[in-house]
Order: structure tokens, then sequence, then C-alpha cells
């Protein structure tokens, strides 16, 4: 995971922990869906392979080609023990799944230069023919005797590489590197629309990592894009000039990291890619709900749908049915505010590990819900983890599997490795090293077309319209209900207690459409006390349940 330093101002809240139920009601039309396809995933192991998250990846030939990344879990809070130098990924790793073997090569003997870039974290990465592309990433450079954002882009002949590990020759002559600020990006994400690279969101950081901020400590420089930047590739396999196009700045909607872009079939038949989730909002320290469609003519933000699991980069895969112009997008686990228990959604501003497999489907209309799998992944698994998908899977010119052209019952559509561990929901601020590790982890994830059995259970909040959420700040007892109104409507607000006791009823007043955020103190909370919180409009109501401890 990126480092940043609004991720640990949330320590200011760790006195006061906050778990919410949410308990929908709506008055509102619901939506229901005939199930489309089911997934199934099946562990399999590699006898002495690495753990790794947060890499790049290439293939070739039913291979992999894995690149950077970290060998270690979750990074510490503490500066000196954070993205340090020994979990650095200084080889070269070929995998192949199939034969279930594995070759790895060091990068000593690459030019520093690309040494340093190959072994740092959440570098952008795009495959185009035979090259891989590899943008910015973070690390320890020993040329800077610093923590940086490397601003190259380096092109890697990943079937070239990919035998030379094997036969254990020289790779030297297979890499390419260029040097370019616009590409010193860690934690974005690089796609690519007809002929047009898209490297989106991210941020530039620089310094080692402090949870207390920027003047605390060493220190550092931490800059979010808050940008779409567009640009061409011209490669003719020696030289690699870059055409950059005007970049799209939005400072509110484009401040995300560490999150999920994903190609996408839009409901125009257009080649497109939506921005899901991402961290952190604006003006509190936890996951953006809603998403953001780019296509070739620009972007647009969708406020009318929440994606509720799935919030950090983990692995996913877009399958597109033409007959039915359906856009679904399956997600594996990872970190999210939100998570199912026993059917009922559970918000944990923490923001923990979770094992939630979910999809989010658009329709025809442009319409987007979200459903929950009846599968689960097996621990808390997924986080910075990849999806690799089978070469010869039917797909469209931008990865998007094709539903349509998919004739077998079962079919294998690629696997899983990597990413982060954990042994709990919650432990970063008891991260002593030992509470995660990177994963070795591969699961074969094969898509069941016909199956009728099993439901998906259909996340009403997701496209609702209040889209409520409930956070406290430092002060015991103050809330901020934040929700949002589709226009101007009377709204009610109601706070009982567990025995049904009203300690608050009212009118909230000055409401415009689209956001707003109502902030209120209640005195004598009790310690461990259950709260519900309910919203009401003409049209909808949601009731919340927070348990309060101190």
């Amino acid at each position: 995971m990126t480092p940043n330093i609004l991720e640990m101002q949330i320590e200011t809240l760790k006195r006061i922990r906050l778990l919410a139920i949410l308990l929908f009601t709506f008055v509102a039309k619901s939506y229901s869906q005939s199930v489309p396809f089911q997934i199934a995933i099946e562990p399999i192991s590699i006898n002495g392979l690495v753990g790794i998250q947060a890499f790049a990846w290439g293939q070739h030939n039913q291979k992999w080609l894995i690149i950077g990344g970290r060998l270690d879990g979750l990074h510490r809070r503490q500066p000196f023990a954070a993205f340090d130098e020994a979990g650095h990924n200084n080889r070269l790793l070929v995998i192949d799944p199939v034969a279930q073997q594995k070759w790895s090569a060091s990068i000593s003997s690459l030019p520093v230069s690309i040494q340093e870039q190959l072994s740092s974290t959440n570098m952008e990465f795009y495959q185009e023919g035979d090259f891989l592309y590899l943008i910015g990433g973070y690390g320890f450079s020993n040329t800077e005797d610093d923590h940086i954002t490397y601003p190259n882009l380096c092109a890697v002949n990943v079937p070239k590489v990919i035998d030379a590990v094997i036969k254990g020759t020289s790779a030297t002559s297979y890499f390419r590197q260029i040097k370019d600020t616009m590409f010193a990006v860690t934690g974005g994400y690089l796609n690519k629309i007809y002929d047009t690279y898209y490297l989106t969101g991210g941020q530039k950081f620089i310094g080692r990592y402090n949870p207390m901020g920027p003047t605390h400590g060493p220190g550092f420089i931490q800059e979010y894009t808050n940008s779409i930047r567009k640009f061409l590739i011209h490669d003719d396999g020696t030289n690699l000039p870059i055409i950059h196009l005007p970049s799209m700045y939005d400072e509110a909607n484009l401040h995300r990291r560490d999150y999920n872009a994903v190609p996408q079939i839009m409901p125009n038949g257009q080649e497109g890619i939506t921005a899901f989730s991402g961290v952190f909002q604006a003006d509190i320290d936890l996951p953006f709900l809603n998403s953001v469609n780019i296509d070739s003519s620009g972007y647009s933000v969708n406020n009318d749908f929440s994606q509720y699991y799935n919030h950090y980069h983990c692995a996913h895969i877009p399958i597109y049915s033409s007959s039915k112009n359906e856009m679904h997008t399956v997600f594996f686990g990872g970190i999210a505010q939100y998570y199912d228990n026993s059917g009922v959604l559970v918000q944990d501003n923490n923001v923990p590990f979770v094992k939630t497999i979910a999809r989010v489907t658009r329709d025809a209309n442009g319409k987007m819900i979200e459903y929950k799998l009846p599968i689960e992944l097996p621990s808390l698994l997924g986080a910075s983890s990849e999806f690799i998908p089978v070469e010869t899977v039917p797909h469209f010119n931008n990865g998007v599997l094709n539903l349509d052209a998919i004739n077998s019952d079962t079919t294998l559509l690629g696997y899983i490795y990597g990413g982060i561990s954990s042994t709990a929901a919650n432990i970063f601020f008891t991260n002593t090293g030992t509470e995660s590790s990177a994963s070795s982890q591969l699961f074969k994830v094969s898509l069941i077309k016909n199956s009728t059995s099993g439901t998906h259970r259909l996340n009403h909040q997701s496209n609702g319209t209040l889209q409520l959420q409930i956070y406290p700040n430092s002060n015991y007892g103050h809330f901020i209900i934040k929700f949002n109104l589709s226009e101007i409507k009377e709204v009610k607000l109601t706070i009982s207690d567990s025995n049904g006791k009203i300690v608050e009823n009212e009118k909230l007043k000055n409401l415009l459409p689209g956001e707003n955020n109502y902030a209120i103190k209640i005195k004598n909370l009790s310690k461990g006390g259950n709260y519900f919180v309910t919203l009401a409009t003409k049209d909808e109501k949601i009731t919340q349940k927070i348990i309060i401890e101190r």
C-alpha cells in the first residue's frame, strides 16, 4: 500500500471506534436481476514460491513475469521500519501456473537507475503486445539516499526476459528506460483507451513515511496528481518517444490512489475505464464511495452509485455481455470501510481487511449496482493482489472478458496471485511487522455460466440516493452525518438508544441538493452503548446502528 499522511490521521479517532450496522428500509423502487454467472475459486500452491504484493506483471505463452512489489505485509507505522530495503523485491520472477514451476533472476546486472525503479512498489503498468510499460513506483533510492517516487518509464520485452530468466542468460538488453517528471506517480493506474494511455490518480511521495505528518520526524513531500494524464507511446523497439496530451485535472474527484481503475465496455459500446473508490475523500479520511467513468471524450463522476465493498486495490475481473449490454466487474477481498456480517452491512471507519467477493454491474442505461457473491476468500486476503487472465479466454481489445463468447459451462478465467495476508481485520495500530505477510497463495478463478444456485445479494444502499455515512471527530459524542440529496426535500433525523428512547428528533434545515454534512453533539453517550440513527425522506428511510467504544 502506498504511504500517505491522511491514512494515519485516523489515529486521532483511535479512542472512539465506530462500527455502523446498516439496516436499510427503502420506500424507493427495488432492483432485482438474475444471476449472470457464478465465480468459483480453487487454491493452488507452487513449492517455494515467494510471497509478494503491490507488484507489476506481464505474460507470454501462459508464463508470467513478475517485477517489483514488496516481500513483506502491511507497511509499519514507524518511519525507520516502513518500506525498508529488506522488503524490496530485487529479483525477476517467472511463473508457469499450469506446470506449477517458477524461476527467478537478480536484477543486479541492470543499470542502477533501472534496478532502483524495478525494486519499487506500486508501479503503474500496462502490457501492449510484447512490451510491458512500467511507470513510477515508490521505494528507497541509494542514488538519492532517500525514499522517492521514480520519474521514469521503463519498457520491458516480456517474451525475451521470460526466456532469459528460464535459461539463466543475460536480460539486460531487454530493458529500456526514459526519465519524465510526468511519470513520477505511485499508487495510480495505467490503462489504455484505443491508442491513448491514461495515467489516472496516484501521488508523488518523497521521503520516509510518517503517520504524524510531513513536518514530523524525517518529514516528507506528498502530492496527489488529482489528474488523468494522457499520452501516446510511439515505440519502435529501440526508441521510446512520448507525446503528452492535455491532462484532465480535478482536485475534488480525482484525488484518489490505491484503488481499482478497471477497463470497461461502456453502454454505447465504446472502450472506457471506471475508477472505483480510492482514498481519501477531501473532507474525511475515508474512502470514496462514488466512481469516475472515463472514455475518449472525457470523464464524468457517478454520484448515483456507491461502492461499499472492496475499496482498495485488489484483484478484479471485468466481464461484458454484448447481448445484454451489461458490464460486470468482480472484486476479490482487499480493504474496505464496509463488510457483510450474516446479511447485515457493517461500517468500520478503521477500514479493515475483508474477505468479500462482490460484483458491480452497469446496465444498458448506465445504472450501476453492487452485489455480494455467495463465496468469500478463505481468509483476509486480496489487498494489493492481482488477477492474471488466461490469454486464450475470449476478450475485447482492452482486456475486458467477453461473456457471450465463453461457451463452456465452466471456464478457467485466470489466477489470483499475491497480495497481503492479514491475521486480523484491523492491525495497523498494533502492527509490529508480524501481523501480516506477503501472500504466495494462488487461486484458480473459474466462471460457471449456467449455474442457478447461489444468490448474489443486492446491496440496496449502492443505488440508494441518501448514501448515508456517519463518522466521529475527536470530541466524544460529536458526530458528522453525511448524506446526499437528489433534490431539496424534507429530511427527518431521529436518534434513539437501544431501549427505544429518543435522544434526538428534528427536521434538518438549510439543506441543498448534493452532499450535505450535518454536525450533531449528543451528551452522556454510554460507553459501549448502541444508538440508532435514522434519516427519512418521502422516498427513502435508512436506519444505521452505531456502537460507541471509548
